[in-house]
């Protein structure tokens, strides 16, 4: 079917991260009258700022600092889930970190794999955001995650994902799924198709970026 979307776009802007269109057939997840389809893995400013994504996720391997989530939310011109660790950084520490990224304007939060079910189910109770738990492997505790409240499952299994979809979808088939979809239209059909309604997409790096724009440059 031909795209008639009314479309703009400028000379200085049109060098963006696009994410895979085949997003689109996915049905997303409706988080305060917005569906969002596609999430942007990435902390990197200048790419959270030049992406079509729907939304951002922004996790990162260190400890979760409120500036950190601050300048994220501030540069950010559309919906960004915070992480708020669940693993070393836990307990009261999470939930401040929660409440101060909800009061920031984050739309949603998440926590890391080792979370405990009894920190979902106080989150539940101290913000009104989605709460995303990240799950990696076919073992994980899913129907607990459910009895705790959790909203949306942030599926991140590698090659294994799509059948971690599936599983989770076969336990519950309303709960929101976010799966890690891959580089290739292929492996991201294969999370849709097993129930997942809305892929995170990682983007190259700016050094990556980068050098396709140097090597134009140098061709010239």
């Amino acid at each position: 079917m031909l795209d008639k979307t009314p479309t703009f776009g400028s000379k200085l802007r049109k060098n963006i991260v696009t994410v895979p269109t085949v997003i689109d057939q996915c049905s997303g997840i409706r988080v305060f009258g917005q569906v969002l389809k596609s999430f942007l893995f990435s902390t990197d400013v200048a790419i959270i700022r030049n992406t079509n994504a729907n939304a951002i996720i922004a996790v990162y391997p260190f400890t979760p600092q409120p500036l950190i989530s601050q300048s994220l939310i501030l540069a950010a011109d559309k919906p960004i889930f915070c992480g708020i660790g669940g693993g070393i950084t836990t307990g009261d520490r999470s939930i401040e970190l929660a409440i101060h990224a909800e009061f920031q304007g984050a739309l949603g939060v998440v926590l890391n794999k080792p979370s405990p079910n009894e920190l979902i189910s106080r989150l539940k109770d101290k913000i009104d955001i989605p709460v995303v738990v990240t799950v990696v492997s076919d073992k994980d505790d899913f129907e607990g995650r459910i009895k705790a409240g959790i909203d949306i499952f942030n599926v991140s299994g590698a090659e294994n994902t799509p059948n971690i979809v599936k599983l989770i979808r076969d336990i519950d088939s309303n709960v929101a799924i976010l799966a890690t979809g891959g580089k290739t239209e292929e492996t991201i059909m294969k999370c849709i198709e097993a129930g997942a309604n809305a892929i995170s997409y990682t983007p190259p790096s700016t050094g990556e970026l980068f050098k396709v724009i140097m090597d134009k440059y140098r061709s010239e």
